[in-house]
């Protein structure tokens, strides 16, 4: 989602709100879906398939396109540039006539990587679904899952907040008092077919999904793999939506295990069968009310200005301080490892080391 900062940074959220109300409308509720496969297959490996996923809703004159994205963000870092939004909005708008405020793309934060025309097949596939459009029932419901993320700030008992990183090193366990709170809430909307068939699930539900998998290929990760469970446990073509909640700080759950390697699909699987444990609980019904509502929030920036100054002196006084030496790698860190093990005797077991002259005793007497 496009971002713009000066000394506030504005986020624009689209916000989908399907009221089942027996209010008179006009027009039935109609839904069309579509998804294509964006994958880099020259980057390298690949474990599944990145998507870009489109969802158009049409009721009357109202019609809005969802878009759902297997990147790690709308331009700023990632594969997908600063000119997508735009670009992708202008074309539906000329292709459809969806209006730019009413088309929504949601990354998922997964770190796979897309290709480089994403933009061109996201305008593709939102043409099509805008082409698949058919009437639906609506309904929507609340899951629950509390086992697959962690918030990766700790609280230190001297007040100070610790981030857990994966490069980062882990504080004491002694000086830990607590972690931050998750949110285990997963937000579910279900569009059926006529016939009862499900046809979309959008669930919203806030992670970091950025476990991996142990053959460290491209993958669209925890949330990209739960879409695929739940796709494969809905059948008849059903597609599901995955939207991004506030899950900045929201790791994976044990993201720094260095047992075992880490993996994606068991935690993906917990998403996916909390989604449609809640999925199957909900009701559809006819619904003729839709409204698209954009709401902007102004959000004060930090201003670390100062600190990043200090760190930056920090690492060039650290680096100016090192100085040459005639140990490798090799040969420095088994001595490293001796000398913290036994610093008093590190080369070898202590009956081999001579006895210091200030711990002799001399005779009192000549010898005789």
């Amino acid at each position: 989602m496009a971002c713009h900062t000066k000394i506030y940074r504005t986020i624009v959220l689209g916000v989908v709100t399907l009221i089942c109300l027996q209010s008179a409308c006009y027009g039935q509720m109609l839904a069309g879906i579509a998804k294509v496969d964006v994958t880099d297959y020259q980057a390298g490996p690949v474990h599944d398939p990145l998507y870009v996923k489109a969802l158009v809703l049409k009721q009357g004159e109202v019609q809005i396109a969802l878009v759902t994205v297997d990147a790690v963000a709308i331009g700023g870092i990632g594969r997908i540039k600063d000119g997508y939004l735009n670009n992708v909005r202008t074309a539906v708008d000329e292709a459809i006539g969806i209006p730019p405020s009413n088309v929504l793309v949601n990354a998922s934060h997964c770190h796979g990587v897309v290709r480089g025309d994403t933009d061109k097949l996201t305008i593709q596939v939102i043409k099509e679904a805008a082409g698949n459009l058919q009437p639906v029932r609506v309904g929507v419901g609340i899951g629950h899952e509390d086992r697959v993320g962690e918030n990766r700030r700790l609280l230190m008992k001297d007040g100070r907040e610790i981030d857990v990183r994966h490069a980062y090193s882990m504080p004491p366990d002694a000086e830990v008092a607590g972690v931050g709170p998750i949110d285990p809430q997963i937000g579910v909307l279900r569009l059926d077919r006529l016939s009862g068939q499900p046809l979309a699930v959008i669930y919203n539900f806030a992670c970091h999904p950025i476990q991996g998998v142990p053959s460290g290929a491209n993958t669209a990760d925890i949330t990209g793999l739960a879409s695929t469970v739940i796709e494969d446990n809905l059948g008849n073509g059903a597609m599901a939506f995955f939207l991004q909640g506030c899950g900045g700080d929201i790791n994976p759950v044990f993201y720094k295990h260095v047992d075992q390697p880490r993996d994606a699909v068991a935690l993906g699987n917990l998403l996916a069968l909390s989604t449609l444990k809640a999925v199957r609980g909900i009701e559809t019904k006819p619904d003729n009310r839709l409204k698209w509502i954009n709401e902007t929030l102004e959000l004060p920036r930090a201003d670390l200005a100062e600190k990043i100054i200090q760190q930056e002196q920090q690492q060039l006084d650290l680096a100016t301080s090192l100085r040459g030496t005639t140990l490798s790698m090799k040969t420095f860190l088994p001595l490293v490892v001796k000398y913290r093990l036994s610093e008093q005797y590190p080369a070898y077991y202590s009956h081999r080391y001579p006895v210091s002259y200030t711990h002799l005793t001399l005779p009192t007497t000549p010898y005789v």
